[in-house]
Protein backbone atom coordinates (compact mmCIF):
# COMPACT_ATOMS: atom_id res chain seq x y z
CA UNK A 1 0.00 0.00 0.00
CA UNK A 2 2.47 2.36 0.52
CA UNK A 3 3.85 2.11 -3.06
CA UNK A 4 1.10 2.72 -4.33
CA UNK A 5 0.25 6.03 -1.70
CA UNK A 6 3.36 7.43 -2.25
CA UNK A 7 4.37 6.53 -6.05
CA UNK A 8 1.47 5.16 -8.38
CA UNK A 9 -1.20 7.59 -7.17
CA UNK A 10 0.80 10.99 -7.30
CA UNK A 11 2.26 9.92 -10.88
CA UNK A 12 -1.16 9.62 -12.16
CA UNK A 13 -2.18 12.70 -10.20
CA UNK A 14 0.52 14.57 -12.26
CA UNK A 15 -0.37 13.19 -15.52
CA UNK A 16 -4.21 14.40 -15.13
CA UNK A 17 -3.28 17.59 -13.07
CA UNK A 18 0.00 18.93 -14.52
CA UNK A 19 1.01 21.69 -12.49
CA UNK A 20 1.23 25.32 -13.86
CA UNK A 21 5.12 26.00 -14.18
CA UNK A 22 5.79 29.55 -12.65
CA UNK A 23 8.81 31.49 -12.64
CA UNK A 24 11.30 31.49 -9.90
CA UNK A 25 11.79 35.03 -10.13
CA UNK A 26 8.11 36.57 -10.28
CA UNK A 27 7.99 37.47 -7.18
CA UNK A 28 11.59 38.94 -4.90
CA UNK A 29 11.76 39.47 -1.23
CA UNK A 30 12.83 42.40 0.30
CA UNK A 31 15.48 41.52 2.27
CA UNK A 32 14.35 43.79 4.95
CA UNK A 33 10.84 43.77 5.53
CA UNK A 34 10.54 40.44 4.10
CA UNK A 35 7.36 41.57 1.43
CA UNK A 36 6.93 39.99 -1.68
CA UNK A 37 7.71 42.38 -4.79
CA UNK A 38 6.53 41.87 -8.28
CA UNK A 39 9.92 41.66 -10.13
CA UNK A 40 8.84 43.92 -13.44
CA UNK A 41 7.65 46.51 -10.21
CA UNK A 42 11.14 46.61 -8.79
CA UNK A 43 12.96 46.29 -12.43
CA UNK A 44 10.76 49.51 -13.13
CA UNK A 45 11.33 51.22 -10.22
CA UNK A 46 15.49 50.97 -10.58
CA UNK A 47 15.74 47.96 -8.06
CA UNK A 48 14.54 49.78 -4.91
CA UNK A 49 11.85 47.96 -2.76
CA UNK A 50 9.06 50.65 -3.11
CA UNK A 51 7.97 50.98 0.85
CA UNK A 52 10.85 49.86 2.92
CA UNK A 53 13.36 52.10 0.07
CA UNK A 54 15.51 48.93 0.44
CA UNK A 55 18.46 49.20 -2.18
CA UNK A 56 18.87 45.54 -3.68
CA UNK A 57 21.59 45.03 -6.13
CA UNK A 58 21.29 46.08 -9.82
CA UNK A 59 22.93 44.61 -12.83
CA UNK A 60 25.55 46.72 -14.94
CA UNK A 61 23.36 47.29 -17.96
CA UNK A 62 20.77 48.76 -15.80
CA UNK A 63 22.29 51.21 -14.02
CA UNK A 64 24.08 52.59 -17.27
CA UNK A 65 20.45 52.39 -18.95
CA UNK A 66 18.83 54.60 -16.31
CA UNK A 67 21.85 56.78 -15.48
CA UNK A 68 22.89 57.83 -18.61
CA UNK A 69 21.17 60.14 -21.45
CA UNK A 70 18.62 57.87 -23.13
CA UNK A 71 20.16 54.67 -21.64
CA UNK A 72 22.73 54.76 -24.71
CA UNK A 73 25.98 54.04 -24.32
CA UNK A 74 29.03 52.18 -25.36
CA UNK A 75 31.01 49.92 -23.82
CA UNK A 76 35.01 50.29 -23.92
CA UNK A 77 37.11 46.75 -24.31
CA UNK A 78 39.05 46.24 -21.70
CA UNK A 79 42.42 44.40 -22.34
CA UNK A 80 42.68 41.18 -21.67
CA UNK A 81 44.75 40.02 -18.30
CA UNK A 82 46.18 36.39 -17.74
CA UNK A 83 43.94 33.51 -16.42
CA UNK A 84 44.76 31.69 -13.22
CA UNK A 85 48.81 32.88 -13.30
CA UNK A 86 49.08 31.18 -9.89
CA UNK A 87 47.32 27.79 -10.95
CA UNK A 88 44.45 28.61 -7.77
CA UNK A 89 42.71 25.32 -6.80
CA UNK A 90 40.43 24.84 -4.17
CA UNK A 91 37.11 23.21 -4.32
CA UNK A 92 36.67 24.36 -7.54
CA UNK A 93 39.63 25.04 -10.28
CA UNK A 94 39.87 28.95 -10.46
CA UNK A 95 39.73 28.53 -14.44
CA UNK A 96 36.12 26.66 -13.50
CA UNK A 97 34.99 29.75 -11.55
CA UNK A 98 36.05 32.56 -14.22
CA UNK A 99 34.00 30.23 -17.10
CA UNK A 100 30.79 29.58 -14.31
CA UNK A 101 30.63 33.34 -14.09
CA UNK A 102 31.33 34.46 -17.42
CA UNK A 103 28.46 32.40 -18.26
CA UNK A 104 25.97 33.74 -15.53
CA UNK A 105 26.81 37.62 -16.33
CA UNK A 106 28.21 37.52 -19.73
CA UNK A 107 30.99 39.94 -19.19
CA UNK A 108 34.71 38.83 -18.98
CA UNK A 109 35.10 39.90 -15.29
CA UNK A 110 33.87 42.09 -12.33
CA UNK A 111 34.16 45.74 -13.84
CA UNK A 112 32.11 46.68 -16.71
CA UNK A 113 33.74 50.75 -18.67
CA UNK A 114 31.47 52.69 -21.01
CA UNK A 115 31.49 56.14 -22.27
CA UNK A 116 28.24 58.26 -22.58
CA UNK A 117 26.17 61.42 -22.25
CA UNK A 118 25.20 62.46 -18.59
CA UNK A 119 22.92 65.69 -19.37
CA UNK A 120 24.41 65.57 -22.98
CA UNK A 121 27.81 66.37 -21.38
CA UNK A 122 30.20 62.87 -22.26
CA UNK A 123 31.26 61.09 -19.26
CA UNK A 124 33.08 57.53 -18.76
CA UNK A 125 31.74 55.40 -16.06
CA UNK A 126 32.68 51.93 -14.81
CA UNK A 127 30.73 49.64 -12.60
CA UNK A 128 32.09 46.57 -10.72
CA UNK A 129 29.53 44.00 -10.81
CA UNK A 130 28.49 41.81 -7.23
CA UNK A 131 27.50 39.03 -8.93
CA UNK A 132 30.97 38.27 -10.83
CA UNK A 133 32.96 36.95 -7.78
CA UNK A 134 31.73 39.20 -5.18
CA UNK A 135 33.21 42.42 -7.55
CA UNK A 136 36.41 41.07 -6.21
CA UNK A 137 39.54 42.83 -7.33
CA UNK A 138 42.04 40.91 -9.44
CA UNK A 139 44.33 41.76 -12.34
CA UNK A 140 41.16 41.56 -15.22
CA UNK A 141 39.10 43.77 -12.84
CA UNK A 142 41.62 46.33 -11.75
CA UNK A 143 43.06 46.80 -15.65
CA UNK A 144 39.26 47.93 -16.13
CA UNK A 145 39.23 50.14 -13.55
CA UNK A 146 42.23 51.44 -15.25
CA UNK A 147 41.35 51.49 -18.53
CA UNK A 148 38.40 53.37 -17.38
CA UNK A 149 40.70 56.15 -16.05
CA UNK A 150 42.54 56.11 -18.75
CA UNK A 151 39.55 57.02 -21.38
CA UNK A 152 38.38 59.77 -19.07
CA UNK A 153 41.82 60.94 -19.69
CA UNK A 154 42.13 60.44 -22.96
CA UNK A 155 38.15 61.78 -23.94
CA UNK A 156 38.75 64.71 -21.14
CA UNK A 157 35.79 63.69 -19.41
CA UNK A 158 34.65 62.82 -15.63
CA UNK A 159 34.96 59.98 -14.64
CA UNK A 160 31.96 57.86 -12.37
CA UNK A 161 32.70 54.92 -10.78
CA UNK A 162 29.99 52.71 -9.26
CA UNK A 163 31.58 50.11 -6.35
CA UNK A 164 30.37 47.18 -5.45
CA UNK A 165 33.18 44.19 -3.92
CA UNK A 166 34.12 41.80 -1.14
CA UNK A 167 37.50 42.92 -1.86
CA UNK A 168 41.07 41.53 -3.32
CA UNK A 169 40.29 38.23 -4.97
CA UNK A 170 42.15 35.48 -3.43
CA UNK A 171 42.73 33.25 -6.23
CA UNK A 172 45.18 35.54 -7.39
CA UNK A 173 47.24 36.33 -4.28
CA UNK A 174 49.80 39.58 -4.68
CA UNK A 175 48.58 39.50 -8.20
CA UNK A 176 45.60 41.17 -6.70
CA UNK A 177 46.80 43.05 -4.45
CA UNK A 178 49.12 44.58 -6.67
CA UNK A 179 46.02 46.43 -8.33
CA UNK A 180 45.71 48.43 -5.49
CA UNK A 181 48.60 50.76 -6.28
CA UNK A 182 48.13 50.30 -10.05
CA UNK A 183 44.89 52.21 -9.62
CA UNK A 184 45.91 54.41 -7.42
CA UNK A 185 48.32 55.82 -10.01
CA UNK A 186 45.82 56.05 -13.06
CA UNK A 187 43.68 57.91 -10.01
CA UNK A 188 46.83 60.49 -9.68
CA UNK A 189 47.07 60.49 -13.69
CA UNK A 190 43.21 61.91 -13.72
CA UNK A 191 43.86 64.37 -11.21
CA UNK A 192 47.06 66.13 -12.53
CA UNK A 193 44.67 66.00 -15.64
CA UNK A 194 42.33 68.12 -13.95
CA UNK A 195 39.42 65.91 -14.26
CA UNK A 196 36.99 65.00 -11.67
CA UNK A 197 36.49 61.51 -10.74
CA UNK A 198 32.98 60.79 -8.32
CA UNK A 199 32.81 57.50 -6.27
CA UNK A 200 29.36 55.68 -6.07
CA UNK A 201 29.30 53.51 -3.35
CA UNK A 202 27.01 50.50 -3.30
CA UNK A 203 25.94 47.68 -1.33
CA UNK A 204 28.82 45.98 -0.13
CA UNK A 205 32.09 48.04 -0.59
CA UNK A 206 34.78 45.69 1.37
CA UNK A 207 38.57 45.08 1.24
CA UNK A 208 41.31 46.14 -0.50
CA UNK A 209 38.98 48.01 -2.50
CA UNK A 210 38.02 50.42 -0.11
CA UNK A 211 41.96 50.92 1.01
CA UNK A 212 42.54 51.76 -2.98
CA UNK A 213 40.47 53.64 -5.66
CA UNK A 214 37.10 53.43 -3.91
CA UNK A 215 38.75 56.12 -1.51
CA UNK A 216 40.54 58.42 -3.63
CA UNK A 217 37.58 60.29 -5.35
CA UNK A 218 36.70 63.95 -5.20
CA UNK A 219 33.63 63.37 -4.29
CA UNK A 220 32.32 60.06 -2.65
CA UNK A 221 28.56 59.13 -2.59
CA UNK A 222 26.53 56.50 -0.95
CA UNK A 223 23.59 54.58 -1.50
CA UNK A 224 21.40 54.35 1.39
CA UNK A 225 22.07 51.75 3.54
CA UNK A 226 25.17 50.31 1.94
CA UNK A 227 27.98 48.62 3.87
CA UNK A 228 30.99 49.93 3.66
CA UNK A 229 34.50 49.41 5.58
CA UNK A 230 37.70 47.85 5.35
CA UNK A 231 37.46 44.59 7.75
CA UNK A 232 34.00 43.03 9.25
CA UNK A 233 32.53 44.05 11.98
CA UNK A 234 33.01 40.47 13.73
CA UNK A 235 36.83 40.62 13.31
CA UNK A 236 36.87 44.58 14.35
CA UNK A 237 34.98 43.22 17.84
CA UNK A 238 37.14 40.78 18.46
CA UNK A 239 40.23 42.68 17.89
CA UNK A 240 39.09 45.37 20.17
CA UNK A 241 37.04 43.67 22.15
CA UNK A 242 33.82 46.02 22.16
CA UNK A 243 30.68 46.64 20.70
CA UNK A 244 30.51 48.54 17.87
CA UNK A 245 28.00 50.98 17.81
CA UNK A 246 24.68 50.56 15.92
CA UNK A 247 24.46 51.44 12.38
CA UNK A 248 28.55 50.91 12.02
CA UNK A 249 29.93 50.78 9.05
CA UNK A 250 26.48 51.78 6.92
CA UNK A 251 26.20 54.97 4.56
CA UNK A 252 24.32 56.79 7.05
CA UNK A 253 26.97 56.48 9.94
CA UNK A 254 29.77 57.03 7.98
CA UNK A 255 28.06 60.32 6.48
CA UNK A 256 27.49 61.32 9.94
CA UNK A 257 31.20 60.96 10.14
CA UNK A 258 32.69 62.14 7.89
CA UNK A 259 34.09 59.40 5.46
CA UNK A 260 30.80 60.26 2.99
CA UNK A 261 30.44 63.16 1.48
CA UNK A 262 26.54 62.54 0.87
CA UNK A 263 23.64 59.94 0.87
CA UNK A 264 22.13 60.03 -2.40
CA UNK A 265 18.66 57.59 -2.92
CA UNK A 266 19.29 55.63 -6.61
CA UNK A 267 16.90 57.58 -8.26
CA UNK A 268 18.52 60.92 -7.45
CA UNK A 269 22.25 60.00 -8.19
CA UNK A 270 21.47 61.23 -11.73
CA UNK A 271 20.81 64.84 -11.58
CA UNK A 272 22.94 64.97 -8.15
CA UNK A 273 26.23 63.78 -10.18
CA UNK A 274 25.27 65.75 -12.86
CA UNK A 275 25.37 69.08 -11.24
CA UNK A 276 28.72 68.38 -9.47
CA UNK A 277 30.17 67.39 -13.16
CA UNK A 278 28.90 70.78 -14.10
CA UNK A 279 29.91 72.19 -11.15
CA UNK A 280 33.36 71.00 -11.25
CA UNK A 281 33.99 71.23 -14.84
CA UNK A 282 32.66 74.79 -14.95
CA UNK A 283 30.31 74.15 -17.91
CA UNK A 284 27.44 75.74 -18.78
CA UNK A 285 23.98 76.33 -16.89
CA UNK A 286 21.89 73.21 -18.05
CA UNK A 287 17.97 73.42 -17.45
CA UNK A 288 16.67 70.70 -17.20
CA UNK A 289 19.70 69.68 -14.81
CA UNK A 290 18.83 72.80 -12.58
CA UNK A 291 15.18 71.17 -12.09
CA UNK A 292 16.22 67.67 -11.55
CA UNK A 293 18.60 68.98 -9.01
CA UNK A 294 16.13 70.73 -7.23
CA UNK A 295 14.02 67.86 -7.04
CA UNK A 296 16.93 65.44 -5.98
CA UNK A 297 17.94 68.08 -3.02
CA UNK A 298 14.57 68.60 -1.45
CA UNK A 299 14.10 64.16 -1.35
CA UNK A 300 17.44 63.69 -0.07
CA UNK A 301 17.06 66.15 2.70
CA UNK A 302 14.15 64.36 3.57
CA UNK A 303 15.28 61.07 3.35
CA UNK A 304 18.80 62.34 5.17
CA UNK A 305 16.85 63.25 8.11
CA UNK A 306 14.96 60.02 8.24
CA UNK A 307 18.02 57.22 8.30
CA UNK A 308 19.38 59.46 10.85
CA UNK A 309 16.40 58.70 13.03
CA UNK A 310 16.11 55.38 11.82
CA UNK A 311 19.86 54.15 13.34
CA UNK A 312 19.30 55.74 17.16
CA UNK A 313 22.68 56.04 17.64
CA UNK A 314 23.98 57.84 20.62
CA UNK A 315 26.42 59.77 18.53
CA UNK A 316 23.91 61.14 16.37
CA UNK A 317 21.02 63.64 17.11
CA UNK A 318 18.15 62.83 14.90
CA UNK A 319 15.67 65.13 14.46
CA UNK A 320 11.98 65.11 15.72
CA UNK A 321 9.40 63.68 14.09
CA UNK A 322 11.20 61.74 11.23
CA UNK A 323 10.27 58.79 9.64
CA UNK A 324 12.23 55.15 9.00
CA UNK A 325 13.43 55.52 5.14
CA UNK A 326 16.54 53.15 5.25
Amino acid sequence: MNWIDNFVRPKIRSILNPKRETPENLWVKDPESGEMVFYRDLEANQWVVPNSGYHMKIKPVDRLATFLDDGKYDVVPVPSAPQDPLKFRAQKRYVDQLKENRAKTGYDDAVLVATGKLYERAVTVAVQDFDFLAGSLGMAAGQGIITGLETAVRLKTPFILFVASGGARMQEGVLGLMQMPRTTVAVSRLREAGLPFFVVLTNPTTGGVTASYAMLGDVHLAEPGALIGFAGQRVIEQTIREKLPKGFQRSEYLYQHGMVDMVVHRHNLRPTIGSLAGILTKAPANDALTAGTTRAITAQASMREAAVAAEGDDDMTPPAGAAHAE
